[in-house]
């Protein structure tokens, strides 16, 4: 039976959850988590290698042993720019994520989504964050969605795999429900909220609801699948609440950055002069 999202109790969850404290971490810790957990992401099409070469010294300046403040968890780029990141960030623990498979529209047939993977794969990346055939799933052609994320795993070979279900085009929970049962069951590592590049991107409606999935078959399975929200988390005080609500329902096995990303550019920068409030940043323009 599918299940039927009540929008009304997910509101007062999401409300109740962020009313409440910190349950595992204290203010410091929590900001060193998050920026942890961060994929620090440029994807635009004035992207060039000077730029990638500017994200990649970032990620890898903010750390400091002396103030206990670590890395970004990965970098996120276009497939193109894969090998590059891959020498700058060697000898670290800054993973290479790479969007692909016709990011972002998903509109392209399997046959060149799984080429492009495979691709960008061999180019080293670590990590694939693809996207779903939105236009499929809305036309209920759930299995051809669902066969799609199956092969695309398969051209991962041994790179992990992040589903973006762009829940801002999904139209309702229940659907976004739907949607993270179907990536989950097709072999995803992670669930993805959005590419950041539409009109609404991670909420913590959608964010609630897929971590209702994943507790969901991590309780049928005992597999525990990761979760990333991204594109508009921009702020320390969003960032705090979205770690609020996974505290509460997903609890301690996911508060690591192999189960627990945010996808973000803008954020980073945010969550650093909160580790060191002296340090001096330079703004971002990335939307992301």
């Amino acid at each position: 039976m599918n299940k039927i999202v009540n929008e009304n109790e997910i509101q007062k969850r999401i409300e109740h959850y962020k009313s409440l404290p910190l349950r595992h971490f204290n203010e410091d810790s929590a900001y060193r988590f998050i920026l942890n957990s961060i994929d620090l992401t440029t994807l635009e099409g004035s992207d060039n290698k000077k730029k990638v070469e500017s994200l990649c010294q970032k990620a890898l300046a903010y750390k400091n042993e002396d103030k206990q403040i670590p890395t970004t968890a990965a970098v996120c780029v276009y497939p193109v720019f894969v090998a590059q990141a891959k020498e700058l960030l060697k000898n670290s623990n800054v993973k290479v994520a790479a969007v692909a498979g016709a990011f972002p529209a998903g509109q392209s047939p399997i046959e060149i989504k799984v080429a492009e993977v495979k691709y960008t794969v061999e180019q080293g990346a670590d990590e694939i964050d693809m996207v779903i055939s939105r236009g499929k799933f809305l036309e209920g052609n759930y299995q051809e969605v669902f066969d799609e994320i199956v092969a695309i795993k398969k051209a991962c070979g041994k790179a992990r795999l992040k589903v973006i279900l762009e829940t801002g085009e999904l139209q309702t929970l229940t659907n976004i429900y739907k949607a993270a049962e179907i990536a989950i069951e097709a072999g995803a590592d992670f669930i993805k909220t959005s590419t950041g590049k539409v009109a609404v991107n991670a909420t913590p409606e959608s964010f609630l609801v897929m971590l209702d999935a994943i507790k969901a078959h991590y309780e049928k399975t005992g597999k525990k699948v990761g979760m990333k929200p991204a594109g508009g988390i921009s702020d320390a005080d969003t960032a705090l609440a979205y770690l609020k609500i996974l505290e509460n329902v997903l609890g301690e096995p996911w508060l690591n950055n192999h189960l627990f990303r945010i996808g973000a550019s803008r954020l980073a920068d945010a969550i650093y002069q909160k580790c060191d409030p002296a340090a001096k940043v330079e703004k971002s323009n990335s939307s992301y």
